[in-house]
């Protein structure tokens, strides 16, 4: 079933233009994650709003509730960190929380409310398990910056992500190109919303580990078992 909404609109000013996303319109900024790993996870996450946790999941979700901690708000010296810092961007059309955010005093930054001097922040988003090949992480985490960007009109250039299982925090550089895919992974996650689209199941190897594979995959596997049968019960395709 596809949603109504109103029209975004684009401003002047760009090759591209700039849409900015009504309030009603902005998607959870975590779905580029799974919108990244599958697209079908996604949809099945974000629109048709089925979940069902296993043993990662629920050791991932134990980790962000840590992280998520808002009560917690630290001043070290130069340094104040910040645990789930709302954030949202109109022109991406999500928003979210940020694990933590680092503001790190500098003459290069921008006021912060309730503190003096002017600072620089640093996202840090908590993973459960390692370092990935693949970008879902680094998408996620990119987005995070563009929206502290909007929000704080600073520039980002760099996010660090840190993994629990190694207990090892890696920096990112915010390259053009992650933008550039965060941006249009957006665009296509928008498109498909509007729809109310679900992309078809792909059985891959990374299918899994995926928490909703049962709930995804049995129609693939019921029309496979539904052929075998019908075989078995009409030798040679006769009726």
């Amino acid at each position: 079933m596809s949603r109504k909404y109103p029209m975004a609109w684009k401003c002047s000013g760009s090759s591209r233009g700039t849409v900015v996303y009504a309030e009603d319109e902005l998607l959870a900024l975590s779905g580029i994650q799974h919108f990244a790993f599958c697209r079908r996870q996604w949809g099945l996450i974000h629109i048709e709003r089925v979940w069902k946790d296993n043993v990662l999941t629920a050791e991932g979700s134990a980790m962000h509730e840590r992280a998520h901690d808002d009560s917690l708000r630290e001043r070290r010296g130069d340094e104040i960190i910040v645990r789930g810092l709302a954030v949202r961007s109109r022109e991406l059309g999500v928003t979210g929380k940020c694990d933590v955010v680092e503001f790190h005093a500098s003459d290069e930054g921008h006021p912060l409310a309730g503190e003096d001097g002017l600072w620089v922040e640093l996202p840090v988003e908590y993973k459960h398990g390692r370092s990935k090949a693949t970008d879902e992480d680094r998408l996620q985490l990119c987005a995070e910056a563009m929206c502290l960007e909007e929000m704080f009109a600073s520039v980002v250039p760099y996010a660090c992500l840190y993994y629990g299982k190694t207990r090892s925090r890696e920096r990112m550089p915010l390259a053009d190109d992650l933008r550039d895919k965060v941006r249009t992974m957006f665009e296509e996650m928008h498109a498909l919303y509007r729809r109310g689209h679900v992309p078809k199941a792909g059985n891959k190897t990374k299918c899994r580990s995926c928490s909703l594979k049962e709930l995804c995959l049995p129609r693939t596997r019921d029309v496979a078992g539904y052929i075998a049968r019908a075989i078995g019960e009409h030798p040679g395709g006769e009726q």
